[in-house]
């Protein structure tokens, strides 16, 4: 194992929650009505798409970038607050770090968001971070997840991501990784080459480079 790559939403920061808040909060703006069942369309998703399905459901004429806008100032508001880790995410960042492996944060994200999650978290964790404002195809385009290993200068194959969404799931295995899955919004099924665990907590370095030898 080369190196750690990471997803941030709903993986290392509980901010799913928070996703959801804005999104109901936009959506009413736009005079439409907004579910679990919404969220979980778009869970792992880029900020195009989220605006175009707001779009699509709601029926606004309204321009997309001023929609896209309201979503990165709810949520960069609400994230100035600071974060909330995930079970496991302060533990595990710390150990791969110890263990002086390199690492990058892969996000669907826009840059500000990524930005806020990172003064909480504390940006010295990542020699890297790939946003969704850094490629051309976000996730579950491959994409993301190969500009994060050129960026390290290591083989996708000898990575490890890990991931909570199908669309993240879907892309770092695209890509050529092993993935460590922690279902957040939506399950995901075991696979190989994937590890499917509960939280974080059950992750620990001797786990990720096991996962990477054998694929177990």
């Amino acid at each position: 194992m080369d190196a750690v790559l990471f997803d941030m939403d709903g993986l290392l920061v509980d901010s799913e929650k928070i996703w959801f808040q804005v999104e109901t909060e936009v959506m009413g703006r736009l005079g439409g009505e907004w579910g679990p069942a919404d969220q979980a369309r778009l869970v792992g998703g880029s900020m195009r798409s989220t605006v175009a399905y707001m779009l699509g459901l709601s029926g606004s004429g309204a321009d997309p970038e001023r929609v896209a806008a309201w979503m990165l100032e709810g949520m960069t508001r609400r994230l100035a607050g600071g974060v909330e880790l995930m079970p496991g995410a302060a533990e595990l960042l710390t150990a791969v770090r110890r263990a002086s492996l390199p690492t990058a944060l892969v996000t669907s994200s826009a840059r500000p968001i990524a930005e806020a999650c990172l003064d909480g978290m504390g940006r010295h964790h990542f020699d890297h971070v790939v946003t969704g404002d850094d490629v051309t195809r976000a996730k579950p385009s491959p994409e993301p997840y190969r500009r994060a290993a050129r960026l390290l200068g290591v083989a996708t194959a000898r990575c490890v991501a890990l991931e909570d969404s199908p669309n993240g799931v879907a892309s770092a295995t695209a890509a050529g990784c092993r993935v460590v899955a922690v279902p957040s919004v939506l399950p995901i099924p075991a696979a190989p080459g994937r590890l499917v665990v509960r939280s974080l907590r059950e992750v620990d370095v001797q786990v990720l480079r096991r996962l990477s030898a054998t694929g177990l």
